[in-house]
């Protein structure tokens, strides 16, 4: 996905490493991030970091290491009780100017998400939400249109200031490049196309980071980023497995492989004469090697992936799981039942079409395009013509309704997360959201139901047939789960691995950076 900053993580993580000893430390106490791309926003409210984990804001709950959730600037996790929910605050909560966070702080950052006339990109994630209220200075009551299983993982939004937002045209306003929150780092500068420098803030109420000054650097090639870390002028980066390969027992580095809900895999036009027939999805789910894909390109350091939510965790349906290797003769026998024929070429026809599409990925991403090119490479087999093309976000965008993608998705916290979006037929056509206008009426219906229902055996019934006809009517071809790949400068304690989700830039294993002690 392009440019989102989501600082999202989660859970029950296992951590494999590789360790070496360490070079001493910046004197300066300054630590650089590598980032594979620049964020739009820094504004919760517009869909910065909406599931937590960003060193410029706190949400009410935060995540543990294991996807439990925590009070954050909520004294407590409060209990849900129907349509209410309510929170009181933690006491002597500062924003980073020195003023106090109050309820209605709170009841101001939820009520501008849901205002249509701000236009926020998750605006949809909370739509249960009726209105939010502040009876008392720290106390916040949510007041919900109907039960909404996942409301509590959904308060891990960060909260702003409504003193320096109200009445503000929100896509607008100078927040949205210079915030102000109540996080473990303060805003200094963002140099657009370049970094962002963030201080520490000595005042924080989880007490005040070892690392005095973090620089979020902009360094789009994945080999780039390689290269700096290898110079090192970067003190961390995430990379491809092998991109990472190189600093494998290298000294004053450490590797670090975080398993992760976050999958790529080939999202379908399915408006389209090619790509809109069942036929051909089908088939190149059956003729794709995911077996090769995790041993070659991502040299081991990731799983097969067969639906939009991971394996290992509670939701998962182990009925939509095929097989890693390929079955190519199964593939042929659904392209000639539904008249797919050989042309001269090798390449199948249908009614005067050759069985052709363009599969699209960012151009600066090598991951990405190896998978692209494995899928062509598997797909020419069966006698159809894929033909990847690497290109920029901007250019990829308008091109999603007609085109293939690579693209990347998944969150461990909850099934709607994520799923509803995109293949909610409301969605179709909304950006990144649905960009391949699925439309299902059962699928409609099972995610409207999971959202709404409170009993879990329930929700997992509803979760196990939505991935049962997502399976069924293949509008992805799934390809691989990742273990993020970190490269981390120096030896830290307090670093927690979790399984991850898609959006993890700076959140991921930094997201408790400001926790981070460097070891004796």
């Amino acid at each position: 996905m392009k440019r989102v900053w989501a600082l999202a993580v989660a859970v029950l993580g296992l951590l494999a490493a590789c360790s070496a000893p360490v070079d001493a430390p910046a004197e300066d106490d300054t630590f650089v991030i590598g980032l594979s791309s620049e964020f739009d926003t820094l504004n919760p409210v517009l869909g910065h970091a909406p599931d937590g984990g960003s060193p410029l804001f706190d949400g009410l709950v935060s995540r543990a290491a294991d996807l439990s959730l925590r009070p954050a600037l909520a004294r407590e996790v409060p209990e849900v009780n129907g349509t209410t929910v309510t929170f009181r605050l933690r006491e002597g909560v500062t924003f980073h100017d020195g003023t106090p966070l109050t309820s209605e702080d709170v009841a101001f950052t939820y009520n501008a998400v849901l205002d249509p006339a701000n236009n926020s990109t998750i605006r949809g994630d909370y739509a249960a939400i009726e209105k939010v209220e502040a009876p008392d200075p720290q106390t916040v009551v949510f007041h919900l249109k109907h039960p909404y299983a996942p409301i509590l993982q959904r308060a891990t939004l960060g909260i702003v200031p409504k003193r320096l937002l109200e009445g503000q045209r929100l896509d607008a306003a100078a927040f949205n490049t210079r915030p102000v929150g109540t996080g473990p780092y303060r805003f200094v500068s963002w140099t657009p196309g370049d970094k962002i420098v963030l201080e520490a803030n000595e005042s924080y109420w989880g007490g005040a980071p070892e690392i005095k000054r973090l620089v979020l650097a902009f360094v789009p090639d994945d080999n780039a980023r390689a290269t700096r870390m290898a110079a090192g002028e970067l003190d961390a980066t995430v990379l491809p497995p092998k991109a990472a390969a190189r600093f494998e027992n290298q000294g004053g580095v450490t590797v670090h492989r975080v398993p992760s809900a976050d999958y790529r895999g080939v999202m379908f036009p399915m408006k389209r004469p090619v790509t809109g027939d069942a036929a051909i999805r089908k088939a190149l789910n059956l003729a794709i090697d995911r077996s090769a894909m995790v041993n070659t390109i991502l040299a081991g350091a990731g799983d097969p992936a067969f639906g939009p939510i991971a394996p290992g965790t509670t939701w998962h349906n182990p009925a939509v799981t095929g097989s890693a290797t390929p079955d190519r003769e199964a593939a042929v026998r659904i392209l000639e039942e539904a008249g797919w024929t050989p042309g001269p070429d090798g390449i199948r026809v249908k009614d005067g079409t050759p069985a052709r599409f363009t599969l699209m990925y960012p151009a600066g991403d090598s991951l990405r395009k190896e998978l692209a090119l494995a899928v062509a490479s598997d797909a020419k087999r069966i006698g159809i013509d894929v033909r990847p093309a690497g290109l920029d976000w901007d250019a990829i965008e308008p091109r999603m309704a007609k085109d293939a993608l690579i693209m990347g998705y998944g969150s461990p916290y909850d099934p709607d997360f994520v799923n509803y979006e995109l293949f909610h037929s409301s969605y179709a056509g909304q950006g990144f959201f649905n960009p391949g206008h699925f439309d299902d009426p059962r699928v409609d219906e099972l995610l409207e139901q999971g959202r709404a229902t409170a009993d879990e055996k329930e929700r997992k019934r509803i979760y196990d047939e939505f991935q049962q006809r997502i399976h069924d009517q293949a509008p992805w071809a799934y390809l691989v789960y990742l273990k993020h790949v970190y490269v981390i400068r120096g030896e830290w304690t307090g670093i927690e691995p979790a399984v991850e989700a898609h959006e993890h830039a700076t959140g991921g294993l930094f997201r408790n950076i400001h926790q981070w002690k460097r070891a004796a």
